[in-house]
């Protein structure tokens, strides 16, 4: 079964033990204020456009079926409403200006690239990482793919916000080495005001996840004037310490460096 990939990043050494592949798969049921993966939010194909990288070769005009591009005296204008994200522009950009978020791979696809990698994953005790966006809302993918990796020896990692049904964490229980799992906030309104969801589900999750004896990474984003004060990182005291299988709490410095993605993919920049 196939599902939507944004990226796989080789090399990866900050997404789990050692070093790993990290595959981002698209589709998030939160929308983070804060998010630097705003291309794996939606569950769409999308087209990211970076105009500074245009050369204004035309070749995405002569491509696009529904004409969504233009190229005139003021220079290469894209409509977002026309496209349908079907990549043909993507695949001739000659300045890689453009780019398709959301390209079909299958799970044999995605384990070939990560096996180029065996030799750094057993030196180091790495492997492959699942992310996003949120992994398991392709849960069934995610537990197909976990489970050749497996079978090849290779370390596995879901790094998940937890906004998921408890069924998708069981898909990929058995086959999952760690869970790397954010907890943003321990608040439900200001997590609602925030992400745009409240955490009842996710603290639901977490407690479950623990109970069946997974191992955990708790990741946490630190970001100014939401999550850095002495009440949180108390309330995240008291709800971690009372949890088993909690093998390293992460804290995860902010940078507003994402700017640039949000200004590709069209959206609202709503980074702090």
């Amino acid at each position: 079964m196939p599902a939507l990939i944004t990226d796989i990043s080789r090399f990866a050494t900050h997404d789990g033990p050692g070093i790993r592949t990290t595959v981002f798969l698209k589709g998030c049921p939160l929308e983070c204020a804060w998010c630097h993966n705003p291309e794996t939010i939606s569950p769409a194909p999308e087209i990211g456009y970076v105009a500074k990288k245009c050369l204004g070769c035309g070749e995405c005009v002569r491509v696009c079926p529904e004409d969504a591009h233009r190229i005139d005296d003021r220079g290469h204008t894209f409509d977002r409403s026309r496209c349908a994200a079907c990549g043909a522009c993507a695949e001739v950009c000659l300045g890689e200006a453009l780019t398709l978020y959301g390209r079909e791979m299958t799970a044999g696809e995605v384990l070939a690239i990560a096996l180029q990698d065996r030799t750094f994953y057993d030196q180091t005790g790495g492997g492959l990482t699942l992310s996003g966006g949120e992994p398991l809302l392709q849960a069934d993918f995610c537990a197909q793919l976990l489970a050749m990796a497996k079978r090849e020896g290779v370390h596995t990692a879901v790094d998940t916000c937890g906004a998921v049904s408890w069924k998708a964490f069981e898909a990929v229980l058995p086959v999952t080495d760690i869970f790397l799992y954010d907890l943003k906030h321990t608040d439900a309104a200001l997590h609602r005001r925030y992400t745009g969801m409240d955490n009842t589900l996710i603290l639901e999750n977490l407690r479950r996840l623990s109970e069946s004896g997974a191992a955990i990474e708790i990741r946490i984003p630190v970001i100014p004037g939401v999550n850095d004060d002495d009440a949180f990182r108390a309330a995240a005291d008291d709800l971690l310490g009372g949890l088993a299988g909690i093998r390293r709490v992460k804290r995860l410095p902010y940078n507003p460096y994402a700017r640039s993605k949000y200004e590709a993919m069209g959206r609202e920049v709503r980074l702090p």
